[in-house]
């Protein structure tokens, strides 16, 4: 109770501080998302349950109603993730992830900071091709199961999440504000980025990120014993050798059916459509592996995370805080270019921490196109800073679907990746304002 009373009392201090600057309905929404931040992180209730507030609060104050509060818990991205859980869990019935978690220590050193640079890079880089979200929900069973150790458990898990998001950046394909931006770009009459140039340009700041963040989460961990790592067995069973095929057949279908514009097409299939085909597949007889009574183990607290983050986004653009905010940043038309990109960055990152990334960067972008017109900087600059600081939000789960599935393992506590996370985001923002006015702006 005692954690809930601050959360209470808290909002209500942002409520009349945003008072100085916002109308009052304003206010409430940002005094209710205040309140939801900090339930979440303090664990004052179970984070399903903080979840589902919105339907209840939003409506109660006349934000929304509960029609569009509920229609955000049934987002199309939403079963995106409850096929991969499905895989996920049929994974782990049949003890796939150990076989493959053995061989993983087979190939890299079996020190804590070597672990957590290739489950990193591993997830990164196949974060490039695949969604950073289906890349979190294959790799994360796999990685907490390379060791015994809690400590360490939750920092392989944090090193997928964050591997995923740094990866996504290098191709359009790998996360959806990038496709959304090349899509706004489309719209709006600018010369797109091509596929190869993408490459080019963000590779060298998920190089740099792969670095540094992989380090600082091996910190620590220096009294961390690896003496209980499963043993390694030789054999693949015949139900593993099965979902091992299939995990390839999926892994294919994605790749073939990605668009790589302008020299391949895909197969036009919906992503969503496919992972949760495959997950289906889990259940059918003398193909599948689990039975419905195995899907009580689906992590239906963090798909309430996902239609949390939908709704408030839906309020910010149904009450015209989005619009509001846009008026505010007119006034920074007039400050330098770095203090620009850096107000920028800051902004996307720590909002995209309260809400789904894809969500809010499909309303940042229209604004910050706004803002683009106004101020003396390259258009294509500025939206590219705010599309990368989308998936660049590492403090909460519910910012980018890597947060919220490493969160669904168990190993991660909220308390923990926003202790890391606040620090790294910092990290994110500088080293975003260095890239892009250092390389980018010569090269876009």
């Amino acid at each position: 109770m005692k954690n809930i009373f601050i959360s209470i009392v808290a909002s209500i201090g942002f409520f009349f501080l945003a008072t100085m600057f916002f109308s009052t309905q304003h206010s409430i929404l940002i005094a209710l998302i205040a309140l939801l931040v900090i339930l979440w992180t303090n664990e004052a209730l179970p984070i399903g349950v903080v979840s589902l507030l919105p339907i209840v609060l939003f409506p109660a104050f006349g934000l929304i109603d509960v029609k569009t509060a509920t229609a955000n818990y049934s987002n199309p991205t939403i079963f995106l993730f409850m096929g991969g859980f499905m895989i996920a869990i049929a994974t782990q019935k049949i003890d796939l992830h150990k076989y493959i978690s053995n061989k993983l220590l087979t190939i890299f050193p079996k020190t804590p900071r070597g672990m957590i640079f290739s489950v990193a890079f591993t997830g990164a880089l196949l974060s490039s091709v695949l969604s950073n979200s289906t890349t979190a929900l294959l790799l994360i069973p796999i990685a907490i199961f390379l060791t015994e150790n809690i400590k360490l458990k939750a920092r392989l898990a944090l090193a997928i999440a964050y591997g995923c998001s740094i990866g996504g950046i290098i191709t359009p394909i790998g996360t959806p504000p990038n496709l959304i931006l090349l899509g706004f770009m489309q719209q709006n009459s600018l010369e797109p980025i091509a596929f190869i140039q993408w490459i080019f340009l963000t590779a060298p700041l998920a190089f740099i990120m792969l670095l540094i963040i992989p380090y600082i989460l091996s910190l620590g961990l220096s009294d961390v014993k690896l003496d209980n790592t499963l043993e390694h067995k030789e054999e693949l069973q015949p139900a593993q050798r099965r979902l091992l095929y299939i995990l390839l057949g999926l892994i294919i279908t994605l790749l073939v059916n990605s668009k790589i514009e302008p020299y391949y097409s895909g197969l036009g299939l919906n992503e969503t459509a496919i992972l949760l085909s495959f997950g289906l597949l889990m259940f059918v007889p003398k193909i599948g592996f689990i039975e419905w009574e195995d899907a009580r183990k689906i992590p239906y607290e963090i798909i309430f995370l996902f239609g949390a983050g939908f709704t408030i986004a839906a309020a910010f653009s149904k009450t015209g805080l989005a619009s509001e905010v846009a008026n505010y940043m007119l006034a920074l038309t007039n400050l330098p270019v770095i203090i620009l990109i850096l107000m920028i960055a800051s902004l996307i990152t720590f909002t995209t921490e309260i809400t789904s990334n894809t969500a809010l960067i499909s309303i940042a972008l229209p604004i910050i196109y706004s803002l683009g017109q106004v101020a003396n900087v390259d258009m294509t600059l500025i939206l590219m800073v705010a599309t990368i600081c989308a998936s660049y939000a590492f403090m909460l789960p519910i910012a980018t679907p890597p947060n919220a599935i490493a969160m669904s393992s168990g190993a991660v506590k909220v308390k923990d990746m926003a202790k890391f996370g606040f620090f790294i985001n910092i990290l994110a923002i500088l080293m975003i304002t260095f890239v892009a006015l250092v390389y980018w702006q010569y090269f876009i």
